[in-house]
């Protein structure tokens, strides 16, 4: 199967809504929501939950306070300040190096693992969607990000799916390295704004790094002409396709409001998001 990743520089670009989109028209894909750190991609597709896994992340310290000797070794060697005056574990910011565990003198302090979210596995009217809700204050995002892909992985094979699409982390922090590396295609999709131009060429830069293609989809082109005329030239004079503009329309957010897609809800946004799709399909 194709892997396909939607990315974006930053958040708001409109990323989830061209993967959500996209459930609409690409009926042989399994659907992967990576972006774990907040994920709503289920808000759209209001998914059945078929199984659930819980997710282990980095180790917390925990005390032993019959076996403490309170001789401050774990508090003074903590760089994190994750030990109290009481030897007490703040798990907030207790970051899983075991350098307490090691320097404890009677083994009081041992590090146990950490249930920092879940997985799920859900049935929806678009079929198969792989996501997951990570557990507020937990970092270890791009790990479950992986899980996420290799579930969706799975159940592709399973059933056979052509397709694997990935609405990824805005950014290019951990979660869109692990959602990006070892997939076909990316689709970058770029608002018509000076900061979004400079965070979708960092989003490239990952790519390159990883070998993976990318192409261009503009959003909102109509806000700003310039900018958007300044996106073209730059894919032109670097040879990257742009499959597709999609305006600025307050009918994407009433499609939101009402809980559908904008290819269940406009005729004409479905018209065009059906030639983007054509376009990426080429590609991939």
């Amino acid at each position: 199967m194709k892997q396909l990743v939607i990315a974006s520089g930053k958040g708001g670009a409109g990323k989830t809504t061209l993967a959500a989109a996209f459930a609409s028209i690409v009926k042989n894909a399994v659907f992967a929501d990576c972006d774990v750190d907040a994920s709503n991609l289920h808000l759209i597709f209001h998914p059945e939950i078929k199984e659930r896994f819980n997710f282990k992340g980095m180790d917390v310290a925990t005390v032993d306070h019959e076996k403490c000797i309170m001789c401050m070794e774990c508090k003074n060697s903590c760089r994190f300040d994750a030990i109290t005056e009481k030897i007490e574990i703040l798990p907030e910011k207790c970051e899983g190096c075991g350098v307490c565990e090691y320097v404890c003198p009677t083994d009081a302090i041992k590090m146990v693992e950490n249930i920092a979210g879940e997985t799920y596995v859900s049935s929806s009217r678009f079929g198969w969607l792989v996501h997951a809700r990570l557990n507020i204050g937990e970092e270890p995002s791009g790990k479950l990000v992986s899980i996420v892909r290799n579930k969706a992985k799975e159940i592709a094979e399973k059933y056979g799916k052509e397709f694997i699409i990935i609405d990824s982390s805005p950014g290019v922090g951990c979660p869109v390295i692990a959602s990006i590396g070892g997939a076909n295609l990316v689709v970058v999709v770029v608002e018509a704004t000076a900061a979004a131009i400079h965070d979708m060429k960092r989003v490239m830069e990952v790519a390159n790094h990883f070998k993976v293609p990318y192409v261009v989809c503009i959003n909102k082109y109509n806000i700003n002409e310039e900018k958007t005329k300044e996106i073209e030239n730059f894919c032109m004079d670097n040879g990257i396709k742009i499959v597709g503009k999609i305006p600025y329309d307050t009918v994407v957010t009433e499609a939101m409001v009402n809980g559908k897609t904008i290819v269940e809800y406009d005729k004409k946004m479905a018209e065009l998001i059906e030639d983007i799709w054509i376009n990426v399909e080429e590609n991939l």
